[in-house]
């Protein structure tokens, strides 16, 4: 019998790996950043507080959104984008969790 590569993992190391993809990129991690820092939704162009195209900020927008690191909610034409504040303590954890199982060794010798 032949296992599915997610069968070869537990549910915490692939929901964390996910969600380490959806960080895989600058433009995401200054994204996240900022709407931390306003600590509130913002509706409008976020590419005008971001050194990227419009295009460009929607699609890492989509990949945030569709983590389940920030929320987006339409209003007419625009849409209100904020932080999904229960999958952030989610990452949060996680990665905490990750990092404090990895030992390292400052003597270590490759």
């Amino acid at each position: 019998m032949v296992l599915a590569k997610s069968e070869l993992f537990d549910k915490q190391e692939q929901q964390c790996a996910y969600l380490f993809k959806a960080l895989a990129h600058p433009a995401r991690i200054q994204i996240l950043k900022y709407l931390a820092e306003i600590k509130t939704c913002i509706s409008g162009d976020i590419s005008k507080e971001l050194p990227l195209g419009r295009t460009t900020v929607n699609q890492h927008l989509k990949e945030l959104k569709n983590a389940g690191l920030i929320q987006g909610h339409v209003t007419g034409t625009k849409t209100n984008y904020c932080l999904n504040p229960g999958k952030v303590k989610e990452l949060k954890s996680l990665s905490e969790n990750f990092f404090e199982n990895i030992d390292i060794d400052e003597n270590m010798v490759c």
